[in-house]
């Protein structure tokens, strides 16, 4: 088996805020994997400033990770278990690689075009006016769960926006979803939630920095609105540690983004630890390309969760890869007929 890899730069359709700032550009790498004449890809889904895995190296990481290829998929997920993305990005070209068809890795009711999967539409922090054009096209293209991305302009206003949008649609037509990124102050935090919840909101992400354990489980005791947890997750390898955070601060949601906690086994891990708990779970992209979204969409529907995922991001760059993949009136789509244009 011969193995490479290539990186790749996708570059934003509008730029896209956060709390962290302005993203234009997502740099991402592939592995690609050759044996008996087939050929498998897998997207490691590098996010600079919020992955684990961010460091000055990690290019050496992948090259390692080529010429030892031969150690085989279990191996080096155990070796590589601080570099997520690159765990995703092997589990997906190791899968497509044994597929009849390369992209096409966990046959399904999806990826037959006979299911869809249910996602929230991201609505992207701006001016107010740009925020309101997104609400407004979201709504119009059928979705039924929005989340805001808040913590960029000053709360008042995200909170009027919210409020506009709940005095027009009830909850039972909107579902509602808030993304603070870790944006609100400790002190502050538990006051900004008693007000969003007068809306309806059905979770909050992440509401305060990560890494401040104890603060947040005193929020998710007090908080009127639920929370889940997201950036808390990233870093938290073994077993252990993860029933040690779940326990400790006792969320009442946690949101996976495989290439950043570990991959689809990763995810499982986590998966399987807040059932226990009780705790509610989904799944999100972290800004791959079609290839990676591919993936972690055709893995999410094998899950069977009810609830609308994180995986409406495919349309976000101008140099994305044409893929079967679709959104319509709320849902992700397969559709077969349509075909794959991966050329680096």
């Amino acid at each position: 088996m011969k193995a490479n890899y290539q990186n790749y730069i996708l570059n934003f359709k509008q730029a896209s805020g956060t709390s962290r700032g302005i993203l234009k550009t997502k740099e991402t790498w592939f592995i690609i994997l050759e044996k008996d004449g087939k050929t498998g890809v897998g997207e490691c889904g590098l996010f600079r400033g919020l992955s684990v895995d961010d460091v000055p190296h990690y290019e050496d990481i992948l090259k390692w990770t080529c010429l030892n290829i031969h150690l085989g998929l279990p191996v080096l997920l155990d070796e590589l278990y601080k570099f997520p993305s690159i765990q995703l990005g092997l589990e997906t070209a190791f899968a497509s690689l044994n597929s009849k068809d390369p992209f096409e890795i966990f046959p399904s009711e999806f990826t037959q075009s006979k299911d869809a999967i249910s996602i929230n539409g991201l609505i992207w922090m701006g001016s107010e006016a740009f925020m309101k054009q997104q609400i407004k096209e979201k709504i119009e293209a059928g979705f039924s769960c929005i989340k805001m991305k808040i913590g960029a302009i000053d709360f008042q206003t995200e909170f009027n926006l919210l409020k506009s949008i709940r005095k027009e649609f009830s909850p039972k037509d909107i579902e509602l979803r808030v993304d603070a990124n870790g944006a609100f102050l400790v002190e502050e935090a538990l006051e900004k939630l008693k007000l969003l919840s007068e809306l309806d909101i059905h979770s909050i992400e992440q509401p305060i920095k990560q890494g401040q354990i104890e603060d947040m489980a005193s929020l998710c005791e007090k908080t009127p609105l639920p929370i889940a947890l997201d950036e808390e997750l990233i870093g938290v390898f073994s077993k252990e540690k993860k029933t040690t955070l779940l326990e400790t601060i006792n969320p009442q949601y946690i949101i996976l983004k495989p290439s950043l906690v570990g991959g689809f086994s990763g995810s499982k891990d986590w998966i399987d630890l807040s059932e226990k708990q009780n705790i509610g779970w989904w799944i999100t992209s972290a800004l791959e390309s079609n290839v990676g979204l591919n993936a972690i969409a055709q893995w999410t529907y094998t899950l069977n969760s009810a609830m609308p995922q994180g995986l409406g991001t495919g349309s976000l760059f101008t140099n994305n890869f044409a893929s079967p993949l679709n959104v319509k009136n709320g849902t992700l789509q397969y559709q077969k007929n349509e075909n794959w244009n991966f050329n680096l």
